[in-house]
């Protein structure tokens, strides 16, 4: 039933111009890329997108041009979360469901909530959209773990399909794939830790760099889903240095300057972040063209 999201989803970045607005073009040729690439799905406006820096209205251009270009593709999973349960339940109204396969919906930050909160939030969002729902458990940007308890909890609810849980605990990983409903999917959102979360018995990756490398990180994804660990993990070896890069001076500065060298949009972000570090910037180019020597021959 939830197969579509078996496999590799990226979170994509939102490029933009020189001058800080959306850049289109930049967008279309992404998308392209990781559809060539062979991912298996995209997911818009999550935190990877910079959603918290774009204004309603971009969000909403943006998310229009994204499902246009895709033009059905690949399946579009679309983050839609926050704080504030009443403005994430009016934000789920407006969306045309036609458009969209499924909802991502972060765990409410900054407000720090107890499970039982978490569970309540959530449990709105399930009755207030036909759409599968998503939950995102990323404790390092929310200041708030939901336990491997609050998720099974939540699993047996009628529109809530699975769970990117983006903590580097495995054990917690280890808690939900253990005691999980047959249907309830189980993705990591942490690039690193995907293969071995996959060998364990989970469903995929919703990742970063993915879709800097779309053909690499997906092929991994199959093989350990096919339980051809020995070549899987062969593939994430290899990437494991640029994993490192993409997030040693924050999400998205590097895999914005990975998009760079590979010239598919510029590493251009919004305040309060900037770019990477010039030592990083080389270290990334250096990388990125060995790669593509070695891919040349």
């Amino acid at each position: 039933m939830n197969d579509f999201l078996r496999g590799t989803g990226v979170a994509l970045v939102t490029p933009f111009t020189k001058n800080g607005s959306i850049d289109y073009d930049a967008i279309t040729s992404l998308l392209n890329y990781c559809i060539d690439g062979n991912i298996e799905y995209l997911v818009a406006m999550g935190t990877t997108a910079e959603s918290a820096t774009l204004s309603k209205q971009e969000k909403k251009e943006v998310t229009a041009h994204i499902v246009k270009v895709v033009n059905k593709r690949r399946p579009i999973v679309l983050g839609i979360g926050g704080n504030n349960t009443e403005v994430v339940l009016q934000e789920l109204k407006e969306v045309n469901i036609s458009d969209i396969d499924a909802i991502l919906s972060v765990t409410p930050m900054y407000n720090k909530p107890t499970q039982e909160g978490i569970y309540q939030h959530y449990n709105a969002i399930n009755n207030h959209t036909p759409l599968p729902v998503l939950l995102y458990n990323v404790p390092s940007r929310t200041g708030v773990n939901m336990t491997a308890a609050t998720t099974l909890r939540l699993a047996k609810l009628d529109n809530i399909i699975g769970i990117k849980e983006a903590t580097s605990d495995f054990t917690q990983f280890l808690a939900i794939l253990k005691d999980r409903p047959d249907d309830f999917l189980v993705i990591s959102g942490d690039d690193a830790l995907a293969l071995p979360v996959v060998s364990a018995g989970g469903d995929g990756v919703i990742s970063v760099v993915g879709q800097g490398f779309p053909d690499e990180f997906s092929e991994m994804i199959r093989l350990g889903l096919s339980s051809e660990n020995k070549k899987a993990f062969q593939i994430l070896y290899d990437v494991l240095p640029v994993i490192e890069y993409a997030f040693a001076e924050g999400n998205p500065a590097g895999i914005k300057n990975i998009l760079k060298a590979k010239g598919i949009c510029n590493d251009k972000l919004r305040l309060p972040l900037v770019s990477v570090s010039e030592e990083l910037a080389k270290k990334i180019q250096t990388y990125v063209y060995n790669k593509q020597q070695v891919l040349n021959g």
